[in-house]
């Protein structure tokens, strides 16, 4: 009989995966660099290229970048197989996670830089600029606390 893991998981960073990249190329076919659209009096669609990771830290490191990826990716997929299909938030979380972090993978690989567009201020307070990938990243490790402490208690 076949197991029932969460693999069936992987729909989730394939849909993120895929919205991302696209999101990406509109963005880089639409946009010149640092090109901005006022959407909201706080949000903007900006185009800026990332060498580094969140915030821009280890700027110039793609390729050290890039194995941690790899590296969490193949946690992430681990996890998947041993978790049972059913632990749905936390299935759920670590997708989103891998989801993002091939997403944003891909561009260090393909463009040499990831693609950020999605720009956040209020008055004289700027957020980095980030992307889909980053706000499944983000949103998966917020799930995935929770789901933390959502598992039972395993009793002596």
């Amino acid at each position: 009989m076949k197991k029932e893991n969460g693999l069936y998981w992987l729909i989730i960073s394939t849909i993120v995966f895929f919205v991302d990249i696209a999101s990406k190329f509109w963005i880089l076919n639409k946009f010149n660099l640092y090109e901005s659209i006022n959407v909201l009096p706080f949000f903007s669609i900006t185009y800026v290229q990332n060498i580094g990771a969140a915030f821009s830290i280890f700027e110039g490191q793609r390729w050290m970048l890039a194995a941690v990826a790899l590296l969490i990716s193949g946690a992430i997929v681990y996890m998947l197989y041993r978790n049972k299909r059913q632990q749905k938030l936390e299935n759920f979380s670590l997708s989103l996670i891998l989801g993002g972090a091939l997403g944003n993978l891909f561009d260090r690989l393909y463009h040499g830089f990831v693609v950020d567009f999605l720009d956040v201020n209020f008055g004289c307070w700027h957020y980095p600029t980030f992307n889909i990938a980053d706000c499944a990243i983000c949103i998966g490790i917020g799930l995935f606390i929770l789901s933390s402490y959502k598992k039972p208690q395993k009793t002596e």
